[in-house]
């Protein structure tokens, strides 16, 4: 087994994606009959984006998740059963894609997809899972779209960005705040999100503007006119916001951004992002200063297995793995590929330590929204 250091920082961890999955897995190929351990160990796959747009979310919610499966062997496994733990990267091709998916079909003990991330990897595999009708769980991506909620193979915990945006304005509805601003970072999320925040602010009674990308976001935050509103929603990740924020500090007038779950606000001070303008995103998690048993799990083992400042993504992937080991507990027999997806499709209620697992009709759990902000000296509150 490929074995790595005990405390990794997310800087030695962003450096490159080269080494990763040797790192950051334990990954399990075909062995002989002598060895002593096959039959005692399951392997949990976990596929990344290493993309830059999706870099900051994969990792975070790899290191999340990699503290949770370290420990929960320190305790035994499952049911007496080392968790092997499989990360595979992707590159945002569907290429990439069906590679990751053909080493996880070929994987021996291989019985779930844990962990997903980010939104348009978990995207893909939710729909090459519905083309190849490959019978194996995908659990906890981290899927950020509901229109692909409701497959009998995806189990997606988290709430949706539709949610997440909904939550938002409402907040926002609740200030009376008669007008917003909606900032899209791409082509790409203006075509695929125009139409939910449109109809979440219509449903809210707010006053829409919706500016479509540029190309270059630091120079559209510079051209920003007097009757641009106030109140901007930023839909991207996190390095685009770091740039529009950089351009909307040139201006005179003061003005607030909320973004959604995707950016990771210690990732944008750290990048250094300008702080003039107070920035909000939302969470699909509690805060990781909260007192849940979970959120106080978390926290332990992270700072036991890492130098790392907790964040609501890796919280997320520490969830997610957390749930899985919870479910697979409860799979009668040895655990195969089958008989988990079948466990996983009963969509029983669980209690994660605090964090609570309850599927809708849609198929989907998770509508807890909350938010957190850097004020403009520097801290994050919530």
């Amino acid at each position: 087994m490929m074995t790595c250091p005990s405390l990794l920082t997310r800087r030695n961890i962003l450096r490159g994606t080269i080494g990763l999955a040797a790192c950051a897995a334990a990954p399990v190929w075909p062995q002989t009959s002598k060895s002593s351990g096959i039959g005692r160990t399951l392997v949990v796959a976990q596929i990344v984006d290493n993309t830059a747009s999706q870099l900051d979310v994969s990792r975070d919610f790899l290191i999340g998740s990699r503290a949770a499966w370290q420990g929960i062997n320190a305790k035994g496994g499952i049911n007496g059963r080392i968790i092997q733990h499989l990360t595979l990267e992707v590159d945002g091709s569907s290429a990439s894609m069906r590679v990751a998916l053909d080493v996880i079909k070929k994987t021996p003990n291989c019985v779930v997809l844990s962990g997903t991330a980010g939104d348009r990897a978990a995207s893909q595999l939710v729909a090459l899972l519905r083309q190849d009708q490959h019978n194996i769980a995908h659990v906890a991506p981290w899927l950020q779209n509901s229109d692909l909620d409701g497959d009998n193979r995806t189990f997606p915990i988290f709430a949706s960005r539709q949610d997440q945006i909904a939550q938002a304005l409402k907040s926002l509805a609740i200030m009376s705040v008669p007008e917003l601003g909606a900032i899209y970072a791409s082509a790409q999320e203006y075509t695929r999100y125009r139409d939910d925040v449109e109809r979440a602010s219509s449903a809210l009674k707010i006053k829409l503007k919706s500016y479509k990308p540029t190309g270059d976001l630091a120079l559209l935050g510079k051209s920003l006119t007097p009757d641009t509103p106030r109140i901007l929603l930023f839909i991207g990740g996190t390095p685009e916001l770091v740039q529009f924020t950089q351009g909307i500090d040139k201006q005179a007038q003061q003005r607030y951004v909320v973004a959604l779950a995707d950016v990771n606000l210690q990732t944008m001070l750290q990048m250094g992002a300008a702080r003039l303008t107070p920035v909000m995103a939302t969470q699909v998690v509690p805060m990781v200063n909260a007192s849940l048993p979970i959120v106080k799990q978390y926290r332990e083992t992270l700072a036991r297995l890492y130098d790392e400042p907790p964040t609501p993504q890796s919280l997320a992937g520490y969830i997610a793995a957390r749930y899985t080991s919870e479910v697979l507990n409860t799979v009668e027999g040895i655990p195969t590929r089958q008989s988990t997806l079948q466990t996983f499709q009963r969509r029983n209620t669980v209690d994660v330590n605090g964090f609570r697992v309850s599927f809708n009709a849609q198929g989907r759990s998770g509508s807890y929204v909350t938010q957190s902000m850097i004020t403009p000296d520097g801290r994050i509150v919530g």
